[in-house]
């Protein structure tokens, strides 16, 4: 039997409309948008557009001219930390944040750029709204949080520290990659400035694409310039979005997947989706609570979290019982810091890190019910 738990990482397998899409643009017209004016290359143009109108609507962020296609999440923070800050601003973050956002800040930290403030939480990762309005300077530019951690599940409370950051007229800017496609998210009521997703996770994309939603009129300085089909004649790169942000040939089929893999979440409903795997995920905790030589970390299974669960089993090591789940047992699923040091500092669980077994759509439960027994086994072997 062959079980992928690894979903936090990649989501697998996608939807058959998301391959569909993506073996349709290579067969049929796989062209480069907004770089010819033959119909192939305008349709292409169009399934662009498309998406970028579908990811406003999807987010509310606004104008679709302001949504930003990119590599990835990472790539599309770097675009908007690099392109908005300037020298002396100051930058509040949380313990829990993912290599992408700190160490981009980091970097500019380590150069005299900008200061850094982070913010702590508890072993959970719950994080006290009371010393996130205390870091505040009169330099403060922006808050970076993630949407829901890829240790612990945690979902942050975004509505209410955009309005904290709101009202006292800072950017907020959320790092989404955990959690576009599984959790609403309404840029406009969450005061969410800047929004930063992947394609690859919950929204059943390819890997290679993300993006970057912008909200109202956030001027953010181009990381890179070079070809747009737009604006051929000037030496220099367009003002414009979504060009200023944007150069060079597009990930057509990694944007033509990505609005696929939108449209079977519509399809099937959000919430839907959403409801069924909290259950799947409530009920792998409950069981994994039973077995005593097993650590969970993390918030409780009743409360707001994304479909994972991190865990150490007593006596083995997380690349060991990871190991042991793929070869003996044919489950894969992700050892390790997560590329998120500070949450295990926070959780006590550094610097060996967790396993983390994090569930997807098509996670059935025949194989959550196979896996708990597995770990069952692994466990009692150990013990002897």
């Amino acid at each position: 039997m062959k079980v992928y738990l690894d979903n936090s990482a990649t989501s697998w397998p996608k939807p058959p409309s998301v391959l569909e899409a993506i073996g349709e643009y290579i067969n049929e017209y796989g062209a480069s948008p907004g770089r010819s004016g033959h119909q192939f290359a305008l349709r292409a143009a169009r399934e662009v557009f498309e998406t970028r109108e579908l990811l406003a609507n999807f987010f509310n962020s606004g104008s679709s001219e302001r949504v930003i296609f990119t590599a990835n999440a990472t790539h599309a923070i770097n675009i908007a930390l690099k392109g908005l800050l300037k020298k002396g601003d100051h930058v509040i973050i949380s313990h829990l944040e993912h290599n992408s956002v700190r160490r981009p800040l980091k970097f500019l930290e380590s150069i005299g750029f900008i200061e850094v403030t982070i913010i702590g939480c508890d072993t959970s990762g719950y994080i006290d709204l009371d010393e996130l309005k205390n870091a505040f300077k009169p330099n403060t530019r922006i808050v970076v949080t993630l949407h829901g951690s890829n240790v612990s599940g945690y979902v942050l409370p975004i509505r209410q520290i955009g309005k904290i950051c709101s009202a006292l007229g800072v950017l907020y800017m959320v790092d989404a990659a955990q959690t576009a496609g599984f959790m609403p998210i309404d840029m406009q009521k969450d005061n969410v400035d800047i929004l930063a997703f992947t394609g690859h996770k919950d929204l059943y994309g390819p890997p290679g694409v993300g993006g970057l939603c912008i909200r109202g009129d956030i001027k953010i300085d181009g990381l890179y310039q070079g070809g747009t089909g737009s604006k051929s004649e000037m030496d220099v790169h367009p003002e414009f979005y979504p060009d200023r942000l944007e150069a060079g040939t597009p990930n057509t089929m990694g944007i033509i997947g990505l609005k696929a893999g939108i449209k079977y979440i519509q399809s099937k409903g959000l919430d839907t989706i959403r409801t069924n795997l909290l259950q799947k995920i409530g009920f792998l905790i409950s069981k994994l609570r039973e077995i005593e030589e097993v650590t969970l970390y993390g918030p409780d299974v009743n409360e707001n979290r994304i479909p994972l669960v991190s865990l150490n089993a007593r006596g083995i090591s997380p690349s060991q019982l990871a190991l042991t789940l793929d070869r003996d047992y044919g489950i894969m699923v992700r050892a390790g810091l997560h590329c998120s040091p500070l949450a295990h500092q926070i959780m006590g669980s550094f610097p060996q890190g967790t396993v983390r077994f994090s569930l997807g759509s098509f996670t059935t439960e025949e194989e959550i019910y196979y896996s708990i027994q597995s770990l069952k086994k692994i466990v009692k072997a150990n013990m002897k």
